[in-house]
């Protein structure tokens, strides 16, 4: 095959095949197992420097929390009009609390959320005043669970998956996923012969995610996966090739997603030559999230039956319309539509 990526083109016809799939969304089951947690937001104006130490002093004006980590990628699935089915595990504290009522706003079942008195529940709490961040707070523990918590998420995994269309792995590092659950949930899944899509984190190794039937981390996530020098590549044109085509090669995918940003997202498939899938952001104000976005708009194209070229249109453009706001945000059917129709 050739190392040069043709550019995908985007016609009518594409786009009124993505619309025609949007309206079957409402039909599909996605299975969804990941780290979860909650993103506060503490607001407000600084006017002066605290007389106890040299800080500013936040005068507080306002507070949200939402849905982050893989929970906001359940409620990106739910929010473009699909159904979700979320395994993951909380703590027994107030930020599960937290959590679990942001969920039930969103439409998002907690039916499926284990409880580890051992650990808190995720929470990141962001200190701002305007777009610029004075601290942030994290509470989170990223050991490893318990062998009795796993079994508790395969037991969840079994039972779940003959009631879903496709499997999504959320990996943010914070200790869901061990290799050896990773390879488990690999083996049932594949005996399900349910598809199985792996958003990773650039702190494992491609061999990790081994099995899964895509991947799709952005290029320095690739990078860091496949442990490749960028400089070693002398040839910069062929740097995005090289780098999807190892990381296909390392972890079995049958699909690589690669995204780049404002350049798009290039495709690697063991069927078929490389693509580019250009990006359609208008104004990026925050990128926070955008992933998430991504990953849920990608698996409800694929199980809806778009070509995964179409699919990545379709996780463009949901990507674009978010990046346009602030913060954690989901990404809406209606919005996508109009958007796909007005471009």
């Amino acid at each position: 095959m050739s190392n040069v990526i043709q550019k995908f083109t985007i016609d009518t016809a594409v786009k009124a095949r993505i619309l025609e799939k949007i309206s079957t969304f409402s039909n599909l089951n996605i299975l969804l197992i990941g780290d979860v947690g909650v993103d506060e937001y503490v607001m407000g104006h600084v006017k002066r420097i605290s007389p106890e130490a040299p800080v500013p002093v936040l005068e507080v004006t306002e507070e949200d929390k939402r849905l982050g980590l893989a929970a906001n990628v359940a409620q990106n699935v739910i929010s473009l009009g699909g159904q979700v089915k979320l395994v993951s595990v909380v703590g027994n504290d107030d930020g599960a609390a937290i959590l679990k009522n942001l969920l039930q706003q969103s439409n998002v079942s907690t039916e499926y959320l284990i409880t580890d008195s051992t650990r808190p529940t995720t929470r990141k709490t962001r200190v701002m005043t305007g777009h610029h961040h004075l601290v942030r707070v994290d509470y989170e523990v990223k050991k490893n669970l318990k062998p009795e918590i796993e079994l508790k998420i395969l037991d969840q995994v079994q039972a779940i998956l003959p009631t879903v269309d496709a499997v999504v792995l959320e990996d943010y590092a914070k200790g869901i996923f061990s290799i050896s659950l990773v390879e488990k949930i690999v083996a049932m899944t594949k005996k399900a012969g349910k598809y199985l899509m792996v958003d990773p984190h650039q702190t494992k190794f491609a061999e990790f995610y081994k099995g899964v039937d895509l991947i799709k981390p952005n290029y320095n996530e690739a990078l860091a996966l496949t442990k490749i020098q960028e400089e070693d590549i002398e040839d910069a044109s062929e740097r995005v090739w090289k780098v999807g085509r190892a990381l296909q090669k390392m972890t079995g995918a049958r699909d690589v997603v690669l995204t780049q940003g404002k350049e798009g997202m290039a495709i690697f498939s063991s069927d078929a030559e490389p693509v580019q899938v250009p990006t359609f952001a208008k104004k990026v104000f925050d990128v926070t999230g955008a992933g998430d976005t991504v990953i849920a708009a990608l698996a409800l194209g694929v199980v809806s039956g778009l070509k995964l070229a179409e699919a990545c249109v379709l996780a463009n453009y949901a990507a674009g319309i978010v990046v346009a706001k602030i913060g954690c945000v989901p990404c809406y059917a209606d919005e996508l539509i109009q958007e796909i129709k007005l471009t």
